[in-house]
């Protein structure tokens, strides 16, 4: 059974093989007769798509003879240029230039003998009118002269041998011309005085006499040149100033200073037909001193005579800068002589007629009032200015006046002071010294010996003992410009506390608290009365800056300095300004700050202007981008030049260099945050940065010594913290980038100083476009 079944299991397998061969082979025949059909295809394809494409060819060939053909014509028509068109226009070219400059020297050649011209018929016509006795004509075609003259000299390159002549000539001319008008004014004015001219005795200025031949003449055909003429020349050639100085000075000596000096001397005035005299005499019985209203009333008579025959002209002032160009003599003479005359009424009148004791105040009203009377008189004739009240105020000035009264005046003189301009400045330095009252010796006592002050060195350094020694401009403030209003102010405040000293208990008091109030009226009046120029105008907040700390600073040491001076209600420490010094410096502070806001805001508002300083390759975006980095300079400019000599020097630099700063800052962040940047969009960036980089440092001027300013503007780094950032990324746009990732040096560079590497990154994407090399350079920033 076991064999049977292994045959029948054999046979089984033996035809199942003979099945799968015949299988196989059916299907291997069918695969054969599908690769044939598509072998067939594909070829049948080929052949037509080859058909399709040989016309093309074909056409394309054409062309290109075509091309070639027209190539050859184009640089035979480029070789015609250049050799024969090009000759010619150089040729023309070289005659225009040729043209042009005989054209330039044939003009200036023509100017030069217009303004020879000119010369030789001003010369002419000054002669004419001087013949004439035309005097302000003469004057004027001299000046007209002059004027020719000093165009031909100012003339670079251009030297004339006749220029020589024609100065001699003019000078020759203008001394003839003044000394016709020094003989008309030693005509018009006439000094008789004795022949010891510098003696001043009652005797000598008895015998002196004035006399004017300024009368109108009764006839009209009269020779001689009316007054206003001879005074109009001179004013013209510039000779008046000297003429009334001289007339001035003999005013003084012999007859208002004699008039001053001498009570018994009296002013007699005398009017002729052709003249006017003015003698003196003297009266035996008088007084050994005049009262002030006495010798007011003389100075007066003797100035109205003055004024109704000499004084009451009015004159063309070239050049003087005043209102509508017109002046009178008045004006003139009291410019020259009032300072002079005043300090005498004052020191040999009104010193002698100040009370000795408070119950003669009342009296003492009289001469104010007589002081008064004076001034108003003389502004009425013009010859004192509006502003002008030396006598009044030193009339007014009485130590024995009634503490309220006293601390009234202070407090309106201190509101005038500060409701008056801000701009009106002086300059305040380490060395100068404010015009403040001389303290008094604190004299001996047990609490001064406690409280003994260092003495100063022969160098002006302070003796610290053993410690050391401090310089003398240690706790100065430092160089700055102030309101002269609130130097005025402090004056104001030392001259109050001085007079408290000489004073009762109860007036010290008063008068201590009347200071206080002037600071405290102030840290209240002057931001709000003028706060809309601190806002608007920056050079106002910057010396409302200084204003607040050079009273900060002398508020430090203020009741210190008249504390052992005072009464004994102030001497236990109660006389101190030390508690309003932070409120006036955190006052300026924030004023300028304010100020350096606003300039910021500017400054932003401009650069927002640039577009993003994005797409600089448009012609549009650059000239918007570079119009704003203008914008910016010049408003740096500007405020660089309305703070220069203002502010303190280290304030100054900072304050410049933060808005510099602010504009770099945001400059760089805009760059920075460009997406793409091509090689052109960097070149046009890299120069407006270079305009930044090359003036910005120019702003740097607060001094007006421009040698002495080179030394802030080579500081710019210390004061722009971005100044480095920027200039790094200066060099990024202008770099490859081997010479980035040199900058970068691994993170210990000056690119990594500036810029992390993030930003880095994000400026090489935008610069250089994405290659290997530059995957392996953002590899190494890191």
């Amino acid at each position: 059974m076991a064999a049977r079944a292994g045959s029948l299991v054999a046979a089984v397998l033996a035809h199942s093989g003979r099945l799968d061969k015949e299988h196989l082979g059916a299907r291997v025949g069918r695969l054969s007769r599908r690769v044939e059909e598509l072998k067939g295809e594909v070829c049948t394809m080929i052949n037509k798509k080859y058909s399709e494409f040989l016309p093309s060819m074909q056409s394309a060939e054409d062309l290109v003879a075509q091309v070639e053909g027209l190539a050859s014509n184009i640089d035979l028509l480029k070789a015609g240029i250049e050799n024969e068109v090009q000759r010619d226009l150089n040729v023309a070219v070289a005659e225009f230039t040729e043209l042009k400059q005989q054209l330039e020297r044939d003009t200036l050649v023509l100017s030069v003998l217009k303004k020879l011209q000119e010369f030789d018929t001003t010369l002419k016509e000054c002669n004419s009118a001087l013949l004439e006795k035309q005097y302000v004509t003469a004057a004027q075609q001299l000046e007209k002269a002059r004027s020719s003259l000093r165009s031909l000299e100012a003339r670079r390159g251009f030297e004339l041998k006749i220029l020589k002549a024609l100065g001699t000539e003019l000078t020759v001319q203008t001394q003839n011309m003044i000394y016709h008008l020094g003989e008309e004014w030693q005509k018009l004015i006439v000094w008789k005085l004795p022949p010891s001219k510098g003696s001043s005795s009652l005797e000598a200025v008895v015998l002196s006499e004035l006399h004017l031949h300024t009368v109108p003449p009764q006839d009209e055909d009269a020779a001689v040149p009316p007054l206003a003429a001879v005074l109009q020349a001179l004013a013209v050639l510039g000779e008046l100033h000297s003429k009334l100085k001289d007339f001035g000075q003999l005013l003084l000596q012999h007859i208002l200073k004699p008039l001053i000096s001498h009570p018994s001397l009296q002013p007699v005035p005398e009017e002729q037909p052709d003249v006017f005299i003015l003698r003196f005499s003297s009266q035996e019985l008088a007084l050994d001193e005049s009262s002030p209203m006495e010798v007011f009333d003389k100075i007066r008579l003797v100035f109205e005579v003055l004024h109704k025959y000499l004084l009451n002209v009015a004159l063309e002032q070239p050049g003087g800068g005043r209102k509508e160009g017109r002046v009178t003599l008045a004006e003139l003479l009291g410019e020259l002589i009032w300072e002079e005359l005043s300090d005498c009424l004052i020191h040999n009148c009104l010193v002698n007629s100040i009370p000795t004791n408070s119950s003669k105040l009342e009296q003492y009203k009289e001469v104010i009032e007589s002081t008064e009377e004076f001034e108003k008189a003389l502004k009425k004739m013009q010859f004192l200015k509006e502003d002008t009240t030396a006598l009044l105020k030193y009339a007014c000035n009485v130590d024995s006046h009634f503490a309220n009264k006293k601390c009234q005046d202070v407090i309106m003189a201190a509101r005038s002071l500060m409701t008056s301009e801000i701009h009106n400045t002086v300059k305040i330095t380490p060395d100068s010294s404010v015009a403040l009252p001389e303290l008094p010796d604190p004299g001996s006592g047990d609490h001064l010996k406690m409280h003994r002050p260092s003495k100063l060195l022969q160098n002006g350094t302070v003796n610290l003992g053993a410690e050391g020694r401090l310089s003398p401009f240690t706790l100065c403030l430092p160089t700055c410009r102030i309101s002269s209003s609130v130097q005025q102010l402090v004056e104001l405040a030392y001259h109050t506390l001085l007079e408290a000293t000489a004073s009762t208990d109860l007036c010290c008091v008063q008068l201590f608290d009347c200071v206080r109030n002037i600071f405290q009226l102030f840290y209240e009046v002057v931001p709000t009365y003028h706060r809309e120029n601190l806002q608007k105008l920056p050079q106002l907040a910057a010396i409302h800056h200084n204003n607040c700390m050079y009273l900060a600073h002398h508020l430090l040491t203020l009741g210190h300095q008249f504390r052992y001076r005072s009464t004994s209600v102030l001497s236990n420490g109660a006389a101190t300004f030390v508690d309003l010094v932070p409120a006036f410096r955190r006052l300026g502070m924030e004023c300028f700050l304010a100020q350096m806001r606003v300039q910021k805001g500017e400054i932003l508002e401009r650069l927002s202007s640039a577009r993003n300083f994005s797409n600089m390759d448009d012609e549009e975006n650059y000239c918007a981008a570079k119009k704003a980095i203008k914008q910016v300079l010049h408003q740096l400019r500007r405020l660089g030049t309305v703070w220069q000599d203002v502010l303190p020097v280290n304030v100054y630099c900072k304050a410049m260099g933060a808005l510099l700063n602010t504009a770099l800052a945001e400059i760089v962040t805009r760059i920075a945050a460009l997406e793409d940047i091509s090689a052109e969009d960097a070149d046009r960036l890299y120069s407006l940065c270079r305009v930044m980089v090359e003036e910005g440092p120019q702003v740097f001027t607060p001094l007006l010594e421009e040698d002495k300013n080179k030394k802030y503007q080579e500081e710019v780094p210390v004061y722009v913290h971005k100044w480095m950032t920027f200039k790094e990324l200066m060099i990024i746009l202008q770099a490859n980038l081997q010479e980035i990732v040199d900058q970068w040096a691994d993170g210990k560079g000056p690119l990594a100083e500036e810029f992390s590497a993030a930003e880095v990154k994000s400026l090489i994407r935008a610069l250089f476009q994405n290659t290997e090399r530059r995957a392996a350079a953002l590899a190494r920033i890191k």
